[in-house]
């Protein structure tokens, strides 16, 4: 009797590819904050702004049209790192 082989092919089914998870989560996070930022310009919003000016104001952060800039590039960072993390832990438990 021949022995029959059986080859276990790993599936990719399910896994986050980390990597364009997390430019997906940068590019949404700076969107984010540059409508609120320029609604903060204009008044509204105002709880949520003073949330960002703890978050961002220490890093030149301000409700300006440049903070709109250093806003986009600081949630930009912070979408790319957390949700980054969160594909990762996410594949690492899937095995």
């Amino acid at each position: 009797m021949a022995k029959k082989r059986v080859i276990k092919a790993k599936s990719k089914a399910g896994k986050l590819d980390a990597m364009k998870f997390a430019l997906a989560g940068g590019i949404a996070a700076a969107i984010c904050v540059i409508f609120t930022t320029i609604a903060g310009i204009y008044g509204k919003f105002p709880m949520y702004n003073l949330i960002m000016l703890d978050l961002y104001g220490a890093l030149g952060y301000s409700m300006t049209w440049t903070g709109v800039i250093f806003g986009a590039i600081y949630g930009f960072i912070d979408g790319f790192v957390f949700v980054g993390i969160f594909a990762l832990i996410y594949n690492r438990l899937l095995r």
